[in-house]
């Protein structure tokens, strides 16, 4: 167990420091995940003259939740591992005693330690323009959120990977992460909550991993009315079925893996 820690410790260090030298570039992945806050303005505006059932400073606190679940979920693993087996970079990581998916769990959990002053910033930034929507949760909503704000980034970064698995037999493996973020995009909740949905769509969207991903947390921290052990049981649920394709196609794809760029 000690030198599991101290392995941790050293991989987090080391591409936390990795990060920090890209602070600005940082602050532009920050601000590029606002999406959900200029969205804001819109359905704010359209819940003025329309009945969606929430008021519009529900809709200020869900799409600011939304931005701050998008900063701790985002996921680039598949670019990074698609490179990695179409250079031939992947080789000597798999000469090291180590799983090389560590690698990419220590840069993205770094990348959020140093991601996390901006988007506190950020949020600021927005009570200053937006008070009338400013709260403070309870402590057990804010302990849930954190929770399932980190088992939705897990189920995130397992689904990005097994895709990223596919680089073994085609060097563009990202055109069906692409394909996915539509789903994603649009069942998710980033663009509007599922409250807004209609009941058959809000219905069917439910049994996938989108809304899990950031309506699910979203919800719970501004305190919508939510299943909790339903939620929990679906993201395990998609998290275990990932996980056994993700194994299955590892060890295919080493099976398959040449080195062709090394």
């Amino acid at each position: 167990m000690n030198r599991v820690i101290r392995t941790a410790q050293t991989f987090l260090s080391v591409y936390y420091a990795h990060m920090l030298e890209y602070r600005a570039e940082l602050f532009l992945w920050a601000l590029s995940g606002s999406l959900p806050l200029i969205l804001m303005g819109v359905w704010i505006e359209a819940s003025q003259q329309e009945q969606f059932g929430l008021e519009p400073a529900d809709f200020a606190r869900y799409f600011l939740t939304v931005f701050l679940v998008r900063q701790f979920t985002v996921v680039w693993v598949v670019w990074e591992f698609e490179k990695e087996v179409v250079e031939g970079r992947l080789s000597p990581r798999l000469l090291q005693p180590i799983d090389p998916v560590w690698h990419h769990v220590a840069s993205h959990v770094s990348e959020r330690l140093a991601r996390l002053p901006f988007a506190l910033t950020l949020v600021g930034f927005f009570f200053w323009l937006y008070p009338q929507a400013l709260w403070v949760p309870s402590l057990g909503p804010v302990l849930l959120f954190g929770l399932v704000t980190a088992m939705a980034f897990a189920l995130r970064f397992l689904m990005q990977y097994t895709f990223a698995l596919f680089s073994f037999w085609t060097e563009r493996a990202n055109a069906i992460e692409q394909f996915w973020f539509l789903f994603y995009l649009f069942l998710s909740g980033m663009i509007a909550p599922l409250e807004v949905f209609p009941p058959g769509v809000r219905a069917v969207a439910l049994w996938t991993p989108f809304p899990y991903l950031i309506h699910f947390p979203a919800a719970l921290l501004i305190g919508l009315p939510v299943d909790i052990l339903r939620g929990i049981g679906v993201m395990l649920g998609w998290s275990v079925l990932f996980f056994l394709c993700n194994r299955w196609l590892w060890r295919k794809g080493l099976k398959q893996y040449s080195g062709m760029g090394a």
